[in-house]
């Protein structure tokens, strides 16, 4: 099982996501995954950490440096002990760290995750086969309360891609970030620039990242780079943005 530990450190991701990969990985989580990226979201991605019967420090590590985290629930997250754990994890993150907490309810009705009934029950039980009594309270504990956690149901809603911009768009309210900025929403291509700049600066990784905008005066590399600072700036504990080097450098 995880640590019990879970203390304060610098987050290196927006977004935490728990799920049962079969069942959605390739579809409504690569469509949040698009527009996590398209509003500058960082997203953890496990897809080079192999999977073992219990999860790893590098996913332990990864719940706790993220400021949320949203949990995918579909028919077969119970059947993972993988995702349990990962569960059991995030509410120890939500409870010493306050880390927010989401909930997508896909194709299960919240009653049955809280209850652990029906498909989703039997599932559950199944995988709880072999497990010490405090291992299932646990579980079942983490099961209940991320029920109770008010989140999105896809019943609730027309289509899919509504469902997913609306979640989009209560992650960036959440994480006080609005991609592109209200200053800068109405100029044409704004955004196609942020969403390249993100993608160059890695910022999931721990290596030190320099990048350049170029070009000729006046075609808009300071208001870019402003653009990218104001979407970027709240996940750092100190920032400065300096907009003219050569004036600085003079002084």
């Amino acid at each position: 099982m995880a640590s019990s530990s879970c203390l304060t450190q610098i987050r290196r991701y927006d977004v935490f996501p728990s799920f049962h990969g079969p069942d959605v990985r390739k579809g409504i989580l690569s469509h949040l995954r698009n527009h996590f990226q398209s509003k500058g979201i960082t997203t953890f991605n496990d897809q080079k950490i192999e999977r073992g019967h219990t999860i790893g420090p590098e996913l332990v590590q990864a719940i706790r440096e993220s400021r949320v985290s949203i949990v995918l629930l579909s028919k077969n997250y119970a059947s993972s002990s993988w995702c349990l754990d990962e569960l059991v994890e995030i509410f120890k993150c939500k409870e010493e760290q306050k880390q927010i907490v989401m909930t997508i309810f896909y194709q299960v009705d919240p009653s049955d995750v809280r209850n652990q009934r029906e498909d989703f029950g039997s599932a559950f039980d199944k995988t709880c086969q072999g497990r010490t009594e405090e291992v299932k309270q646990s579980w079942k504990k983490a099961l209940t309360d991320v029920a109770n956690i008010e989140g999105e149901h896809y019943r609730s809603w027309a289509t899919e891609t509504e469902m997913i911009q609306k979640i989009a768009a209560d992650v960036s309210n959440k994480l006080n970030r609005t991609t592109p900025s209200r200053d800068f929403e109405r100029m044409v291509g704004m955004e196609a620039h942020l969403t390249k700049l993100n993608s160059l600066l890695c910022l999931e990784s721990n290596e030190a990242k320099m990048i350049g905008i170029c070009g000729p005066a006046g075609i808009g590399k300071t208001t870019i780079a402003g653009a990218l600072y104001e979407q970027l700036s709240s996940r750092f504990i100190l920032k400065y943005m300096m907009e003219t080097a050569r004036k600085v450098l003079r002084t």
